[in-house]
């Protein structure tokens, strides 16, 4: 018996020190960009679900922390008068596209008859930036954590797919880079991927994604409020994204600092890096008990109301703007 309870532990000892090592290898891939940010969040679904995570605790604190140092460092590389442009021209979209979404969402909700909180945070991360506004809106809705793990499952699997499904979109419909970052940044739930399509697309649709997102999750502060009054819960704290302060910051100096072009190139490199690994950690949270977790009307919810947005904004891009 102790000799059985002894393999076993060596066995599993021996394969966390594989999922440990398989990790450090692909982070040094992506340290060297050796592989694209598309790839990478491939290869954190399939090493999840073939060899696990051997750091799950620490998965959504680096995910946080790794998403808002690339923003910040992407914002060395931006013009603040490009950047105010891209921005008013896409901010009547904004505004349309994010209330349409959320009253879609409730009614959807209703039809598929998925629990209200979920559904509520279902819709908010859709219309606004993904897991950021969910992490936002779930403590002022007071969900509780399968709520809340539903609503990020359905956000996450999604998103990933964008990763993929946009820039081909994209280049089939001949977009133009400002088209292409502007869809990007309305119609792709989070920062994270909507910074990994358009830079895949090009500079000038990685310039306006990355500030249309952003301006995008400032959003969350009155979606918050008034979330807080429908909900009836007048208490709840407001999570303020004070990071989006900060690549502004970043933007001014790259502008209005000519010193800050010795070293700007190379800090947009170092966020592109952090953003690559960023979205393998993402990859890495979506194994098959997350996928099972989700269920088929939530998800039906977030499928339809992605699709919603994305043609919402693609039309009104190509026929209007």
């Amino acid at each position: 018996m102790k000799t059985t309870q002894h393999t076993s532990a060596h066995l599993f000892e021996i394969n966390q020190h594989l999922q440990q090592a398989l990790f450090a290898f692909i982070i040094v891939l992506c340290l060297f960009s050796i592989i694209s940010p598309p790839i990478a969040l491939l290869l954190g679904v399939v090493l999840v679900n073939v060899f696990g995570n051997p750091f799950v605790k620490f998965n959504a604190v680096a995910i946080t922390f790794l998403l808002q140092f690339s923003v910040v460092g992407l914002g060395f590389g931006m013009n603040a008068t490009a950047a105010l442009s891209a921005g008013k021209e896409g901010f009547v979209l904004t505004i349309f596209s994010i209330f349409s979404t959320l009253i879609l969402g409730t009614f959807l909700g209703k039809w598929f008859k998925t629990e209200k909180k979920t559904s509520h945070l279902i819709s908010c991360g859709t219309a606004i930036c993904g897991g950021s506004a969910i992490a936002a809106i779930a403590p002022v809705i007071k969900s509780n954590e399968n709520q809340t793990s539903i609503a990020l499952g359905v956000i996450f699997i999604l998103n990933s797919i964008a990763l993929f499904v946009f820039p081909f979109i994209g280049h089939q419909l001949d977009l133009s880079q400002k088209d292409f970052g502007l869809w990007c940044a309305i119609a792709i739930h989070d920062t994270s991927s909507v910074v990994g399509a358009a830079n895949k697309y090009g500079a000038e649709a990685l310039q306006i994604a990355t500030t249309v997102k952003l301006a995008r999750a400032l959003w969350i502060i009155p979606i918050s409020l008034l979330t807080a009054v429908l909900f009836k819960n007048k208490n709840s704290k407001i999570k303020i994204p004070y990071f989006i302060g900060l690549f502004i910051l970043a933007m001014l100096f790259n502008t209005y600092v000519p010193q800050t072009a010795i070293l700007a190139p190379h800090i947009v490199a170092i966020a592109k890096v952090g953003l690559t690994i960023t979205l393998f950690l993402i990859g890495a949270t979506l194994n098959v008990t997350t996928l099972k977790s989700v269920g088929v009307m939530p998800l039906l919810q977030g499928i339809f109301l992605w699709i919603f947005i994305a043609v919402l904004g693609l039309v009104s891009i190509l026929f209007f703007h």
